[in-house]
């Protein structure tokens, strides 16, 4: 029997006029939307639907993308389609917390707020930096850093992917090294700041607390960690995990591969962008995966699974 993931990118999706269609058209979409408006203190529509600066800003970015992901998903529920497994990458777990009956919609926007402000407070800008690694097999590339301080793979995004992060001259001088050693290209990141690495260790903290008066629930379906890449299914093991995420790999292609190990045929991304679909390719290309952008997307959807 066919089982079905629902798949959530991270930081970096996001595009101006995400999640419009579902706001202005569905009675649900335009309630999430609101909703985080009402918690968060500032219009999400305005922030998601005009051109502005501050979308691209870590302490936006991501409650707007995880109103959005919410948005998306409550209107793929009415319509029938329903998980049986969710994961997301990096910030996108926190869309598959809501997605698994973990956290609800009014606690997944506020921590992803609290998390950003964290996030973007931890270390001056300039003094970290991330780097995509292309084309070079990750054991590799691990091999290459092992030795050299304020430098550690952040992302292990698909086959021929991995992004590193860390001190900026510990980053840099890993992109000569990597180049050296093999690597097809080393691509320096135009990013706030160096997620995934131990340089925000104490943001994880931070937010640990922040974590302890949120309410988690048993997972209803499971998730899986990006820590482990391995399915949560108790309530006492999500604030630990979490804690972790902000400073530890994100293991993005194992977690795919322990959904597919389960039987897991059928992708359905939800979120701006086909980021995940891209790495779907290089991880399995047999998977099936569908993409929910626009509300049309929903339909599409609809008929695929039925077919």
């Amino acid at each position: 029997m066919s089982k079905i993931a629902f798949i959530y990118p991270g930081q970096g999706a996001q595009v101006c006029g995400m999640g419009q269609d579902f706001y202005e058209q569905t009675e649900t979409g335009r309630q999430v939307f609101d909703l985080a408006t009402d918690i968060l203190g500032f219009s999400v529509p305005e922030l998601c639907f005009t051109e502005n600066d501050r979308l691209d800003i870590t302490e936006y970015t991501q409650a707007a993308m995880v109103t959005v992901g919410i948005a998306m998903t409550k209107v793929l529920r009415e319509h029938g389609v329903k998980p049986d497994v969710a994961a997301g990458l990096s910030l996108g777990e926190y869309c598959a917390l809501y997605a698994a009956g973990v956290m609800n919609e009014k606690d997944a926007i506020a921590t992803v707020r609290q998390r950003g402000i964290l996030m973007q407070e931890a270390v001056p800008v300039g003094l970290g930096a991330m780097a995509a690694i292309l084309a070079m097999d990750a054991e590799a590339i691990e091999n290459v850093i092992a030795d050299m301080d304020g430098v550690q793979i952040a992302n292990y995004n698909c086959p021929g992917q991995i992004v590193i992060s860390g001190k900026k001259e510990a980053v840099e001088a890993a992109c000569e090294k990597l180049k050296e050693a093999g690597a097809k290209r080393a691509i320096m990141l135009n990013v706030s700041g160096p997620f995934h690495s131990r340089m925000l260790t104490e943001a994880g903290e931070k937010l640990g607390r922040v974590l302890e008066s949120v309410e988690v629930r048993t997972p209803e379906i499971p998730y899986v960690a990006n820590v482990t890449a391995a399915y949560v299914t108790d309530a006492e093991d999500v604030k630990p995990l979490l804690t972790k995420q902000v400073s530890s790999s994100v293991r993005w292609e194992q977690s795919v591969r322990t959904m597919l190990a389960d039987g897991v045929d059928t992708f359905i991304e939800i979120g701006p962008g086909r980021t995940l679909a891209g790495f779907m390719k290089k991880i399995d290309r047999t998977a099936r995966v569908l993409n929910i952008e626009k509300l049309e997307d929903v339909e599409k959807a609809v008929e695929a699974l039925q077919a």
